[in-house]
């Protein structure tokens, strides 16, 4: 090997260095491990110090650093050092394999992979076949060690050196000099499941998999981008260099120059650049409207979609102005004013479709005035009746000439004709045209220049033979045409409703179109089944039979793939007539010549052309040239078209493809004029392989039934354009602007029908040197003179352009028209100025029809009638009948006689316009009502995506109510000084607590007696309510306030009473304020005061005046620690109360400003503790001499030495102390006289080291630097005081359902044991301080009550104060009430009575307007906007109630800036272990501490955020309340208060409409049934006809049930919900939503109408409709042959719509039957609602169910729907795997039984799992959940630090975040482990849990010995 120049030798070797410093490297695929041949690897010696391999390291390292930088790890223990030897080089060749990691896979280098980029000196590359031809399989070595390779001697060490200083620089660069990164990880292969090594770091499966996807397009786009690299540099360059105006040439210019002076119309080729002038000319007079100081305003209209987006995009690159684009289908023709103006306001360039600015112009969105520039592209079409000719002749031309805008033109013919006969013919429409767009055209003289700049295609004409008819073919589809009309016209009217078509499912994409564009009204299944078989008709003469085949085929997969296709009758029987098509045409395309007669021998076919070819059809050449590969053309499909199953045709076409194998850079369109023809051209190519070099798409425009999105063509033309397709075979779309430069070939397979179409598509071969080939049907005489024609037509219109022939004699002749506005023809809004002409009459009655409410049943269409009327003297004239949908205002109208049929129907259109309009149908923008008032506009989201009004998360600041009846002077008193003259006169309240249940803890009982001082009287219903105070998990504390009478007070005694107070709530709130300083605001005036334990009859000497005095004279208060927030003085995080380990920022600071100190050293580090000697050296504790006596003679005495004084022992009990050298502060439970500080200090629960101290003197030396010196005093048992609770939420409920929790360690009880020279005795004793943790939450329950009080009496309706307070409680207090059963009630009331008040008061307007009214009128917005007017975010309660937060008089709270942490840095094992004095805490301390922490809503107390969803929902509430309380007297009261009108004045009640029914219908109907199944006789059988007839029956003076559905939703929704609410008066909110859900929908609804046999009663026309309603009844009586079954609305199977409604239209129908009065209705529905849903009864939702048990579990949980053809698939999975999947062709009902299934899956692993559990006879909690600890345990017992977790990934939605964890740990003896990743989790925990089970099964392998 050594000998081998091909490897050895400086070349060589070289060439590794030169990869190693290109980075060009780091985008190198390595190839697969087993492939690697290390015999290929040069020999080098190893000389110099590092090995090569350290070289490839780097590489990697540089790789993964740029990759994915982790953070750094040790380096892995040294390699040995391989020596040069034969042996070792054997031994590498053997067995060494260089693992390289990129994009995460395990892979070899492999130089196949990396083509050129490595290469050797002299230019040739490595060869990716090896040398020898084949490549050594290895075995993979187990630990993954690089191996070194022996270096050649020939390269000096200096140089590598040299090198090595390089890749320094470069490693410092990508992030860290010397830093190494790991070698790799293990983790669990998703396949095998086993633990596996991968090298490298870490990354996602989706990374991977996009990594190497993204790495093969770049190997892909790199070898062509290499090609066209160096031409489109050049390019840029050039055109960097020059701005717009350097690049316009000359010509362009001259047009400019005239468009700038007047209005233009630019007559240039294709290509020649006519949109730059447009964009120049935008550019001008924008600059010159500048000067003006005015906005420009330009539209640039074109006709077709796919140039909206290109023209758009051109003028935003060239101007960067703000350009807007618009076309149908963005929904425009829904917009409204508000939305039109918005975009006038922001933008600078509308480009959009010219129908969309006739539409907005005729409804005076936007005035012709306003418009400063009209570009129109492709102006040629401005004729007839196109929307460019109708916006001019009816807007531009009306407009005053000083106020028009100015016009630019731009087409390359400006005839769109078949050609011109004469230049006076063509003078003649060219003038014309100028009129109508009162412009000049402007065209080039100087022709040079253009052909300069303007590459002209070489023209070609292919010609073809005729195509052989398929006669019997031909006939039996044409028979098969007749049948289908026979069916639709044999049908009586009734049947005629079976063939509905594309409109049918609703599809409103189609309607969009319908308005102003088109009146397709082909929508039944008859008439779009011929149309399908005319096409394949078509494909079948133009193409042939397998085309024609392939056409019937894609048409019945379409409809087979339609979800209609299981209900939808018109289109079963479409599809029975496709099938009999498909199986007719049947027919396989096969490669091959035609057969001879004598021998089918292709080969023989193949070889030469002496065979006489009979059987070939005239025009088959059996002479054809050959093409690549030896094939002969006609052996690809000369047999096909022998056989007639291709046309010569299509042959031709394909023998033109054949020539372009070989074009570089091919890119070629196809002009057909069928969309058929482009369908399926497209798939004959793919069928043939000598074609596979082209790669094919169709472009198809809008206007057809297999209409392409926009989008769809957008992403076509993309392809186009960069190469992914190369062959576009496109319809009439692509003719016009589509700008292709790269297009070098263009074939018009059938032949334009018009000159322009043929200079049109002519100027889509846009590259120099292009070709366009006519295919001409050989001698087809019409083909040959319209191609003469053409080509003459061109050159006559040139000429005219320039020299303008002169018709002066033709002045005011027919032929020269002028612009014609016919006067009397339009009707106008005086208003608005909008305006609807016999033009847009017709599209526009259409448009309100479509927006009449319909469903997938009815067919909302104007139906006209024509009457003929005979003159005398031979004329006839035409009347039409207009007849509008039974939903609409009026159903006939009959319009006047005109001379045509069009004329009439677009009469009568106009007539229906003006009466709709004067009945308020119609807005005075002449646009449908949509029942939507001014508000209603506002309501669209605003643009920067700011939460709307009246949703969850618009939230905003509100300050904080306070009620008046706290306000008070009083409290300001000793500003001034005192003066003892001044009595004051206040009341007082005890606050009286009775313990319910009782407790083993003493201190819950020892606590001091309050009472709280008032300045005025609180109300009686303040006094009578009692609240409970959850103190306990066994105990709960009633309290309340007792009045004991008035108290007259000196100012000094209140200045007494002020210092008291705040001395005890700062210690109690935490809040270190000094009574003297302090601000009191006179909003909140009241004070807590102790009273003596004996009652006495004069409240004043209730009051212990004693305590008062020594807790504020003494003189404790002088030192830091004993007041609030020790910790600041002592530089420990660590919070006085309870060891809450919170941050506190604030706190600093502000005592630094106040005491102007520097914060301690140790401040704000986690865990930190302040040495004892610097606690001593800040003279918070007295100096500690020792005074010579032995410490057992202060114990005979009964004293103890303390940190600051000698106490009585009996005194101390009780007390408060404050240890010095921590800060906290603990109750004294008792003197423990058998311990001292000598004694053994205790081990940790469950700690398995060696012993830490030897004593507790010794925890304290060590910890705190404090030596003791009265060791042998007894030690004080202590626990810690909590911090101040809310008491008023029930905090132990959910605690106790942890398992595994005995109750004795839930009330287990923490104790401390101090030294007491530690300890300073606090002023306050431990009952006072216990008994005024209570008061904060007391106040606040009196504050809110308060609160109630005052606006009962400002609403003045007497209703309990307590229930306004449920009313104005969220639920987000936690409190024992909340506002939501009432709201649940209020909304219902609501609905109902604005239906009712709408119903009455707008007879006219149907159930979409009505709908949208009531949405406005009780949306959540508009609620929130009227609690805000009437001040009600003052009073509301928003937030659980946080005592850390709460103002009391006096002592205000400090916000501190980390206050929100996670929960696992409270008690997780990050957090640092406590010391061992274990604070003193019931577990559900720990629980509070969690809870407070997660509540930080507002940021200061007298503010406070609320989302306006809650303040909607409390105006809910409150109507509830006062329902319930008052009745609908009360609840009427409130919403007039509140400013919601619906109240009725009989007179204001118009009367209803009589019904004029005729007789034939009223006999068809069977009442005696149907009042006997609803168990009523009916005053006025109308109303019960209206009820049950569907829209979809023809009208015939009976209107629809949508209206009396409208009213018997919402009274059905609000009895029901009366009847739920009072029947469940303890069913918590949640339950009573899922109940009224259950009973208030549709499903449930449809399923009474099918047990009480109503849906026969039904009146409709639709045949799928009766077929869906057989099938749901049939499904629904299975249902209720189950046991005990009752679904609610949840059951398997989807029930029409119709149903539920008509059980609603039959409640409306009573209602208005029996004089508006409820209670009818109830008696009637009750018994046939029965069985009511019950609790009992209640089935969850399975989806709900699922998700709610997911939450629980901490699982991640998702669905994946996707649809094959018309079923859709749902699967369920839970942390990444599925569990449960199901199949329905409705997508959510496959999501109910998926989720579903899933949870029968997910019971059954519970119940196994707990059998195995039982057989084991041992409760398991689960491997996972000790995991972690077990993990800790180890490393414990071989006391290695503990375990390095570090998150490798954190991604995913929120509501499914995905966690990854990686963990290591630092062995002793073998340094760090490798990192193990786990799976990804739903929660860090569980993600911790998953990497650590992979590193125990680690060391599990390492230490098989435990």
């Amino acid at each position: 090997m050594g000998d081998d120049p091909a490897v050895n030798g400086s070349h060589s070797t070289s060439y590794w260095f030169d990869a190693c410093e290109d980075d060009r490297l780091v985008g190198i695929d390595f190839g697969s491990a087993a492939d690697f041949d290390p015999s290929l690897l040069p020999a080098f010696d190893n000389g110099c110090d590092d090995g090569f391999l350290s070289e490839i390291d780097r590489i990697l390292e540089s790789i993964n650093s740029e990759q994915n930088p982790a953070p750094p790890h040790p380096p892995p223990p040294p390699q040995p050092k391989i020596e040069d030897s034969k042996e070792e080089v054997a031994a590498a060749e053997n067995s060494a394999v260089v693992n390289c990691t990129v994009n995460g896979k395990v892979e070899s280098l492999d130089s196949s992979k990396r083509g050129n980029s490595i290469s050797k000196r002299d230019g040739s590359s490595l060869n990716g076949h090896w040398r020898n031809g084949k490549r050594m399989k290895e075995e993979r070595g187990g630990r993954h060690n690089w191996r070194r390779f022996a270096r050649d001697r020939g390269e000096d060490c200096g140089d590598r050196r040299r090198r090595d200083g390089d890749w320094g620089r470069k490693r410092e660069r990508d992030g860290g000099g010397d830093r190494r990164e790991s070698r790799g990880y293990w983790e669990r292969d998703n396949k095998s499941g086993k633990v596996v090594f991968r090298v490298g770091s870490w990354e996602s499966e989706y990374d991977r998999e996009g990594k190497r996807v993204r790495q093969d397009s770049l190997e892909r786009s790199r070898a062509n981008s290499e090609k066209k690299a160096e031409e489109t540099e050049e390019e840029e360059e050039e055109r960097k260099e020059k701005p717009v105006e350097e690049q316009v040439r000359q010509y362009q210019l001259e047009v400019l120059e005239q468009a700038k002076r007047r209005n233009t119309i630019a007559f240039l080729e294709t290509g020649a650049g006519k949109t730059l002038i447009a964009v120049l000319l935008i550019k001008s007079i924008s600059e010159q409207l500048l000067k003006e100081s005015r906005k420009m305003l330009a539209i640039f209209l074109v006709p077709k979609v796919p140039l909206v987006y290109q023209q758009a995009e051109v003028i935003r690159e060239r101007t960067g102005y703000r350009v807007g684009h618009y076309c149908g289908e963005m929904g425009q023709d829904f917009w409204d004013a508000r939305r039109w103006q918005r975009e006038f306001e922001s933008k600078q360039v509308l480009v959009m479709t010219a129908q969309i600015l006739l539409n907005i112009l005729r409804h005076s969105i936007i005035k012709m005035e306003a418009i400063h520039l009209l570009i129109l592209d492709e102006c040629h079409h401005a004729v007839k009746k196109h929307p460019y000719s109708l916006v001019m002749s009816e807007f531009y031309h009306t407009t005053s000439k000083d106020k028009r805008p100015a016009v630019f033109g731009m087409t390359a013919s400006p005839v769109n004709l078949k050609g011109v006969s004469s230049q006076e013919d063509c003078a003649i429409k060219i003038r014309n045209l100028e009129s109508k767009l009162d412009s000049i055209v402007c065209t080039v003289k100087d022709r040079k220049e253009l052909e300069k700049h303007v590459p002209m295609p070489l023209e070609i004409v292919v010609q073809y033979d005729k195509a052989a008819t398929l006669w019997s073919l031909h006939e039996k589809i044409k028979q098969m045409e007749v049948a289908v009309e026979e069916a639709a016209l044999s049908s009586s009217r009734r049947s005629k409703w079976q063939f509905m078509g594309a409109r049918d499912a609703g599809s409103r994409d189609e309607l969009r179109l319908v308005y102003g564009v088109s009146e397709r009204t082909e929508s039944d299944g008859a008439a779009n089944l011929i149309q399908k078989l005319r096409a394949i008709n078509y494909a079948l003469g133009e193409l042939g039979q397998w085309c024609s085949y392939k056409v019937a085929l894609s048409f019945l997969t379409a409809l087979q793939n339609d979800e209609r296709a299981n209900y939808q009758l018109d289109v079963k029987f479409q599809e029975s007539y496709l099938k009999k098509v498909v199986t007719l045409l049947q027919c396989q395309l096969s490669e091959g010549a035609a057969p001879t007669e004598n021998d089918t021998n292709v080969a023989d076919t193949c070889n030469g052309d002496s065979h006489s070819i009979e059987e070939l059809e005239e025009g088959e050449l059996p002479n054809s040239h050959a093409v690549s590969g030896g094939e002969h053309v006609d052996v690809i499909i000369g047999a096909a078209v022998a056989d007639g199953k291709v046309t010569p045709k299509v042959q031709a076409l394909i023998k033109i493809l054949l020539k372009y194998q070989q074009t570089e850079d091919f890119r070629a369109i196809i002009f057909v004029e069928r969309v058929v023809t482009a369908l399926v051209l497209p798939k004959v190519f793919t069928e043939l392989p000598s074609l596979s070099f082209i790669k094919c798409a169709s472009l198809i425009g809008h206007n057809n039934n297999q209409e392409m999105r926009t989008c769809q063509m957008q992403d076509t033309i993309a392809k186009f354009r960069d190469g992914r397709v190369t062959l576009l075979v496109a319809t009439s779309v692509a003719e016009e602007g589509l700008d292709i430069r790269q297009c070098n070939v263009v074939i018009r397979f059938d032949l334009a029908k018009t000159v322009l179409a043929y200079i049109q598509s002519r100027g889509r071969a846009r590259k120099p040197g292009s070709d366009y080939i006519l295919m001409l049907e050989r001698g087809n005489l019409s083909h040959e003179t319209f191609l003469r024609n053409a080509r003459n037509s061109e050159e006559t219109l040139r000429k005219e352009a320039i020299e303008r022939t002169d018709l002066s004699h033709l002045k005011d002749t027919p032929r020269l028209t002028p612009v014609d506005i016919l006067p009397g023809s339009m009707y106008q809004v005086e208003s608005t100025g909008a305006v609807v002409s016999l033009n847009s009459a017709v599209g526009l009655i259409h448009f309100y029809c479509s927006q009449l409410p319909s469903d997938r049943y009815s067919i909302l269409r104007p139906e006209f009638i024509m009457e003929r009327h005979e003159r005398p003297g031979g004329s006839t004239e035409y009347s039409c009948k207009l007849q509008l949908p039974c939903n609409a205002p009026f159903e006939k109208l009959e319009g006047p006689v005109c001379s045509s049929m069009r004329l009439a129907q677009q009469a009568v259109c106009l007539a229906a316009c003006k009466k709709l309009h004067e009945m308020g149908a119609f807005t005075d923008m002449l646009l449908p009502d949509k029942g939507s008032g001014e508000e209603g506009e506002q309501v669209g989201p605003n643009d920067e995506g700011d939460p709307l009004p009246g949703t969850a998360r618009h939230r905003e600041f509100y300050p904080e109510g306070v009620a008046e009846v706290l306000q008070g002077e009083w409290i300001l008193s000793g500003r001034d000084g005192c003066h003892d003259s001044q009595l004051f006169k206040l009341h007082i309240y005890a606050v009286n607590c009775v313990n319910v249940g009782t407790s083993k803890d003493p201190f819950l009982t020892q606590v001091s007696d309050f009472a709280v001082l008032f300045g005025n009287e609180l109300d009686a219903e303040v006094l009578s309510m009692t609240m409970d105070l959850f103190v306990a998990r066994t105990m709960i504390t009633k309290a309340s306030l007792v009045y004991r009478g008035q108290l007259e007070i000196k100012e000094t005694q209140l200045l007494l009473l002020k210092s008291f107070h705040v001395r005890l709530m700062s210690i109690v709130l935490d809040v270190d304020v000094d009574p003297s300083t302090t601000p009191w605001d006179p909003a909140k005036g009241y004070l807590f005061v102790p009273l003596l334990a004996e009652s006495c009859l004069h409240s004043a000497k209730e009051i212990d005046w004693t305590l008062i005095e020594n807790i504020v004279k003494a003189d404790a208060w002088m030192n830091p620690l004993q007041r609030a927030r020790p910790d600041v003085h002592l530089g420990t995080n660590e919070r006085t109360l309870g060891g809450d380990r919170r941050e506190y920022g604030f706190g600093k600071l502000r005592h630094c400003m106040a005491v102007g100190q520097k914060a301690h050293p140790t401040y704000g580090i986690r865990g930190a503790v302040a040495e004892f000697d610097v606690v001593k050296a800040s003279g918070l504790v007295p100096s500690r001499d020792t005074i010579g006596c032995a410490d057992d003679v202060y114990l005979t005495r009964g004293k103890l030495f303390m940190a600051d004084s000698c106490m009585d022992v009996k005194d101390l009990v009780g007390k408060i102390v404050t240890a010095a050298h921590s800060g906290k502060r603990f109750y004294v439970d008792s003197i423990r006289f058998d311990m001292n500080a000598e004694n053994s200090f205790p081990r940790k629960e469950g700690y398995l080291g060696p012993l830490e101290y030897s004593s507790y003197a010794d925890y304290y030396r060590q910890k705190y630097g404090v030596e003791l010196i009265y060791k042998k005093q007894p030690l004080i048992r202590g626990r810690g005081v909590s911090y101040c609770k809310n008491l008023l939420s029930p905090r132990f409920e959910h605690s106790e359902a942890r398992e595994g929790e005995s109750a004795e360690n839930l009330d287990k009880t923490y104790y401390v044991f101090l030294p007491p020279e530690l300890c300073l005795v606090h002023p306050l004793s431990g009952a006072l301080v216990r008994g005024a943790q209570r008061l904060p939450s007391i106040m606040r329950r009196v504050e809110s009550m308060l609160l109630a009080v005052q606006l009962k009496d400002t609403i003045k309706y007497p209703v309990p104060a307590a229930k306004i307070l449920e009313a104005l409680t969220a639920a987000s207090c936690q409190e024992t009430f909340c506002y939501e059963r009432a709201e649940l009630l209020g909304d219902a009331y609501l609905k109902w009575v604005v239906s009712r008040f709408l119903f009455l008061k707008y007879p006219q307007k149907h159930e979409g307007q009505l709908t949208r009214m009531r949405q406005q009128m009780v949306s959540n917005m508009v609620l929130y906007q009227y609690a805000l007017n009437r001040g009600l975010q003052s009073y509301i309660q928003a937030d659980r109630f946080a005592p850390s937060r709460w103002a009391a008089p006096g002592v205000l709270p400090v916000f501190d800036e980390d206050s929100k942490e996670s929960e696992s840095s409270i008690f997780g094992e990050e957090s640092p272990v406590v010391e061992t004095e274990v604070e003193k805490d019931f577990f559900d301390d720990f629980i509070d501490n969690i809870r407070e922490d997660g509540e930080i809503e507002g940021d200061s107390s007298c503010y406070r955020v609320l989302s306006s969803k809650t303040l909607a929902d409390v105006v809910e509430a409150l109507i509830g309340v006062y329902y319930v309380e008052g009745g609908k007297n009360a609840a009427n009261h409130f919403m007039k208060w509140i400013g919601i009108q619906v109240e009725l004045d009989s007179q204001d009640i118009p009367s209803p409409k009589p019904y004029n029914i005729p007789e034939s219908i009223m006999r068809s109907i069977d009442f005696d049934a149907l009042e006997g199944a609803l168990n009523i006789k009916f005053e006025d059988r109308g109303l019960l006809v209206e009820a049950i007839t569907h829209a979809s029956r023809p009208s015939s003076g009976v209107s629809c049930y949508q209206r009396l559905e409208f009213v018997g939703d919402a009274v059905l929704d609000h009895l029901i919900t009366r009847h739920l609410f009072f029947t469940y008066t303890n069913l918590p909110p949640g339950r009573l939503t899922d109940l009224r859900a259950a009973a208030v929908n549709n499903e449930n609804f449809a399923r009474v109408a099918v047990k009480h046999k109503l849906h026969v009663h039904l009146r409709h026309g639709s045949s799928a409709l009766e077929a869906q309603i057989r099938d749901f009844v049939k499904d629904v009586q299975e249902e209720l042959l189950k046991p005990g079954f009752n679904s609610f609305g949840l059951g398997d199977c989807k029930a029409p719509k119709v149903l539920g409604d008509i059980v609603e239209s039959i409640a409306g129908a009573i209602f208005l039957d029996s004089a508006r009065d409820t209670s009818v209705v109830w008696k009637v529905f009750q018994p046939l609602l029965h069985p009511m849903v019950t609790p009992e009864t209640l089935p969850m939702h399975p989806v709900r169910e699922l998700q709610e048990r997911c939450q629980q579990q901490a699982e991640g949980l998702e669905y994946k729907a996707t649809r094959t053809g018309n079923i859709a698939t749902v699967e369920v999975f839970i942390d990444g795997v599925q569990i449960g999947v199901a199949q329905n062709p409705q997508k959510k009902m496959a999501q109910k039984l998926a989720a579903r299934n899933a949870l029968v899956v997910l019971k059954e692993k519970e119940d196994a799992s707990k059998r195995d559990t039982e057989k084991n006879g041992e409760k398991k909690n689960g491997v996972q959940m000790f995991t972690r600890q077990t993990l800790n345990d180890i490393c414990l017992r071989r006391q290695w630090p503990m375990p390095q977790y570090r998150c490798v990934n954190e991604g995913g939605p929120a509501h499914a975040k995905r966690f990854v964890y990686a963990v290591r740990v630092n062995t002793s003896d073998r340094g760090w482990t490798d990192e193990c990743v786990g799976d990804p989790m739903p929660s860090v925990k569980k993600a911790k849990d998953s990497a650590a089970v992979l590193l125990l099964e680690l060391l599990n392998r390492c230490y098989p010995d435990g």
